[in-house]
């Protein structure tokens, strides 16, 4: 090969550095270290129709990426990059499902800029969102389980070197739009910490704080919340919800915690029923958008508060000791509007239940169209704007989404999650507000399967039960926490046979009278043993999905609006939910990042990047 000439070089070069430092100063606006050591940090932005990402790894060998359903090897889309003897490569691969990696023939990662130097590998690349490949995988506002790895040497001629413990999955929600967050390194802030709670050596335990608000007399605006959670205490700590408390209450409340729902509960804590914030595990800190903030400090915002935290001890651990707890940060400087919060979905209680043995349930929690007619006519004709929600279910948890009807008709989803995953719970911010008008309903649909299940699961507090909630964060404030319902009963007792429970009701759960089979169970040992196949639970689903539900519309301060308690039909709503169809795009050729990219292989192989310093 005849050398390059001098001139060659330098315009290579100035080009190649010219291109690295566009790709080094383009903007990604996420980030996220995803391994515990610090050593593979991803950061990625969407662009239009792309997503673009940079990988910076410690390792002067190859470097692996992918997206999977499950989180593991099997039936993933991966891409495969590094840069050998001074030549980058990238490479996208997929995986079947007994984990064989094969070269995808449709080539949809396309290299923008490759670097190594003598700690790291520097890679930037992008991919269409929908690739019109069945191999690749869709990007959507869903989670997305990412998986990672790498090797000390580089992909070689005979193959892929072996990971080995260098790899991991850490869920991720890729499409998450940007924030514009103001600085708040400056701003004061106030912590709710639990001090030393004993985390009993059970399965779940709701623990229950009461704290006092310190900034009164003048009305400030929290503008983010953060999770403190103690270190090593990450997988213990699932949820932490923060009530809103009657304001009539005196400081003696404050001088000690307890267990929640405990008959030995302290009735100030029943005084707590609006929810104000909620963070769940796997969530990062909350930002509030510019216009809005949650409202302390005058006489209608909270002033005592209940922080429920939920531990989450399968292991059943002793001595377990936690602080862990949230910050919240606030300024002077007032926003335009207050932040509310309203609980909506399925109210948590033994009526929802879901049979064992079942690829898909489907539950749904109406907020109804007479509980919004009746609050927000009151309150706001002219309807709310939410900006962020967060959807809530336990470990049989698979989809849940958030769906919007108005006069009848249905809007597109106010927010999804198809590809749900227990331990990575977080607040979505909505692309756009969406206003809710009197007279809408909304759906919590939450999808579950329970095949690795024998008996009947229930709704409940433990990560064993099941949940099927939205927290809908909104502006401007009005007086409505929760907007639930809960199906009738009777009528799914009816679908087993029972034909009579002993009435007055004296015990919870109540017994059945007849017939005979289930005579003195409990409504929960006849459901068990109920001989339940999945085309009994299919049919069973069908019929719950269509019975009247028990309207649940509350006030702050243990009100209630009028038609709380009233029986309600659901809507008549299409079922399954048709998805809207997706626009794929397939790009054969690289765009003018080839060029600049293959000149940066010519500068790169006549002159191999030797040690360069550190890592910056």
């Amino acid at each position: 090969m005849r050398p390059l000439r001098p001139w060659a070089l330098v315009l290579g070069g100035l080009l190649c550095a010219w291109a690295g430092a566009g790709a080094a100063a383009r903007s990604y606006p996420h980030s996220a270290v995803l391994d515990g050591a610090g050593a593979y940090r991803l950061l990625w932005g969407r662009r239009g129709s792309a997503l673009a990402l940079r990988l910076e790894v410690r390792t002067r060998g190859y470097v692996g990426f992918g997206l999977s359903a499950s989180g593991g090897m099997a039936s993933a889309d991966i891409v495969v990059g590094g840069v050998e003897r001074g030549q980058p490569y990238l490479q996208d691969y997929f995986t079947d499902e007994n984990r064989v990696l094969k070269k995808d023939p449709q080539q949809d990662y396309h290299l923008e800029y490759a670097m190594e130097n003598s700690t790291h590998t520097i890679l930037a690349f992008s991919r269409e969102l929908h690739t019109c490949d069945t191999n690749d995988k869709s990007i959507t506002e869903s989670t997305v389980r990412v998986i990672w790895a790498y090797h000390h040497k580089d992909m070689g001629e005979a193959g892929q070197n072996y990971h080995g413990s260098n790899r991991g999955t850490k869920s991720l929600r890729l499409l998450n739009p940007e924030r514009e967050e103001v600085s708040s390194a400056s701003l004061p802030y106030f912590d709710l910490t639990n001090k030393d709670v004993p985390v009993p050596d059970k399965d779940t335990t709701y623990w229950c704080q009461m704290f006092k608000i310190p900034v009164q007399h003048e009305k400030h605006h929290v503008t983010k919340v953060k999770p403190l959670i103690q270190k090593g205490h990450e997988n213990l700590v699932h949820h932490i919800l923060l009530y809103q408390c009657s304001s009539n209450l005196n400081d003696s409340v404050l001088d000690y915690g307890h267990e929640c729902y405990h008959p030995n509960m302290p009735d100030s804590f029943l005084t707590c029923e609006t929810v104000i914030f909620a963070w769940a595990i796997g969530g990062e800190g909350f930002t509030y958008p510019p216009h809005v903030g949650l409202s302390i400090g005058t006489a209608a915002d909270p002033l005592f508060v209940l922080m429920e935290v939920h531990y989450d001890n399968p292991s059943e651990t002793e001595g377990l000791i936690d602080n862990s707890g949230l910050r919240l940060i606030y300024t002077p400087i007032l926003r335009k509007y207050d932040a509310g919060v309203i609980e909506a979905g399925l109210w948590v209680s033994l009526f929802h239940n879901i049979p064992p043995g079942m690829p898909e349930f489907v539950s749904e929690g109406h907020c109804t169209l007479e509980c919004l007619e009746e609050a927000l006519g009151a309150e706001r004709p002219a309807g709310i704007q939410v900006f962020a929600v967060l959807l809530h279910a336990h470990l049989a948890g698979r989809a849940i989404r958030m769906r919007h009807f108005h006069n009848g008709e249905e809007q597109k989803l106010l927010a999804y999650d198809d590809e749900f995953d227990f331990n990575f719970q977080e607040f979505q911010y909505l692309n756009e507000e969406r206003t809710i008008l009197p007279g809408d309903n909304l759906v919590t649909e939450c999808h579950y399967s329970t095949v690795d299940r024998i008996r009947m699961t229930w709704g409940g507090l433990s990560t064993r039960n099941e949940m099927c909630l939205s927290y809908l964060l909104y502006y401007p404030r009005i007086n409505l926490t929760r907007c639930a319902s809960i199906p009738d009963i009777m009528e799914q007792l009816q679908f087993i046979g029972v034909k009579e429970i002993y009435r007055p009701v004296r015990t919870w759960p109540f017994i059945i009278k007849s017939p005979k089979q289930y005579k003195n169970l409990s409504f929960m040992d006849a459901m068990n043993k109920f001989k339940w196949s999945r085309s009994e639970g299919l049919s069973y689903n069908q019929l719950v999905l269509k019975l009247p539900v028990n309207v649940r519309c509350s006030k702050t301060d243990n009100a209630e609006w009028s038609i709380q308690g009233m029986t309600a039909l659901p809507p008549e709503i299409e079922r399954p939910y048709k998805t809207e169809p997706v626009i794929c795009s397939s790009s054969s050729c690289l765009s003018c990042g080839l060029f600049l990219t293959l000149l940066c292989i010519v500068y790169i192989t006549a002159n191999t990047i030797g040690n360069t310093g550190p890592f910056v």
